[in-house]
């Protein structure tokens, strides 16, 4: 049989991360773990209950507390849930977005979070994407994505998204606050934004959707053939 591999998609905000890796593992059949889901359901959860997003002692204790779980219902799309509640849509807010960066740079809370996504990926046939993946959480992937996509593009797409779900937020603000993070994911001292040594670099810039999930299936088909083996 084939071995489930293990496949990272690491880059900044916006470069298309999700939406491809949920592709991915849709056409392998493989799970599928947003890992900036996870941190986004913590942001959010804190801003809640309005506990202090500065501090790291109690953003740790508060997610020790929680659950965070995925489920798919028949053709829907994957849904996010903080113990009970369905927060999909409410972890994509402005607010939550803006603050996620903060919350995701504590070494309390990367470690909680390390540790639970550790344990899904452990059996392999997992698509996992998010800023350290290669790099922290699956250094053992057999195969590492790093997409990128400049700046201004990359806020365009989050532009596009938002008109779509009726919210009015300026292109210019947008791509202010996009350069921002990708200053604060890859400055941290927590396991920065980081391209792995041996992770394929994919500039999304100018290809849409479809054209990066054939080339991320291309070079997941190459690596493939030297890992078949007979049950």
């Amino acid at each position: 049989m084939v071995k489930k591999m293990k496949i990272a998609i690491d880059g900044p905000a916006s470069a298309g991360k999700s939406t491809i890796a949920k592709k991915v593992a849709e056409t392998l059949g493989y799970i599928y773990l947003d890992t900036g889901a996870m941190y986004r359901t913590l942001t959010y959860a804190a801003l809640s209950n309005g506990t202090d997003l500065q501090n790291e002692e109690a953003l740790s204790k508060l997610l020790k507390g929680i659950s965070i779980t995925f489920s798919t219902a028949g053709n829907e799309s994957q849904r996010v849930f903080l113990n009970d509640e369905d927060v999909t849509e409410s972890i994509r807010s402005e607010v939550v977005t803006q603050k996620v960066s903060l919350v995701s740079s504590f070494a309390k809370v990367r470690e909680e979070m390390v540790a639970r996504q550790k344990k899904i990926a452990h059996s392999g046939g997992v698509v996992m994407d998010g800023r350290d993946i290669g790099t922290v959480v699956l250094p053992d992937a057999e195969v590492k994505i790093f997409m990128t996509a400049s700046a201004e593009e990359r806020a365009q797409r989050r532009y596009k998204e938002n008109l779509a779900k009726g919210m009015t937020t300026s292109l210019e603000e947008l791509t202010e606050d996009m350069k921002l993070r990708d200053h604060l994911d890859s400055t941290r001292a927590i396991s920065p934004l980081k391209k792995a040594e041996d992770a394929i670099v994919l500039d999304s810039t100018h290809l849409d959707i479809e054209e990066v999930v054939e080339r991320i299936l291309s070079i997941i088909k190459e690596r493939l053939n030297p890992l078949q083996t007979l049950n």
